[in-house]
């Protein structure tokens, strides 16, 4: 299976297909402030790391034996959908809110125990 970018994964997994570009600078925007979340909370480089190109990929951040790198991959995902397109319903955005809280506990846990 061929390795998608950051960029182009984030786009499908909010529901934009990955050639339209329209919303590109806004998304690279909102994935580098998960970023810095994700290095405050002691995942990946202590350095932190962004976006520049839009072409990175997601071995550019963590090794692909990082265990639990499909994760890491979904709370991105979760907090752009709350960052560019909340949804309208107070219910969904709870449950939202909900996942990435415990997969924002869960991160921090196995951060804090390596």
């Amino acid at each position: 299976m061929e390795e998608l970018s950051i960029l182009s994964d984030v786009k499908k997994a909010i529901g934009l297909m990955p050639e339209y570009d329209a919303f590109d600078q806004t998304l690279i925007m909102h994935i580098n402030s998960v970023f810095m979340i994700l290095a405050q909370m002691g995942v990946g480089d202590k350095k932190g790391f962004r976006l520049t190109t839009g072409e990175e990929m997601w071995t550019n951040f963590l090794p692909e034996d990082y265990e639990n790198f499909e994760s890491i991959k979904s709370y991105i995902a979760l907090k752009v959908r709350l960052l560019f397109d909340p949804p309208s319903s107070s219910v969904h955005k709870q449950a939202i809110d909900d996942l990435i809280k415990e997969l924002e506990w869960r991160l921090n846990f196995e951060a804090e125990s390596k």
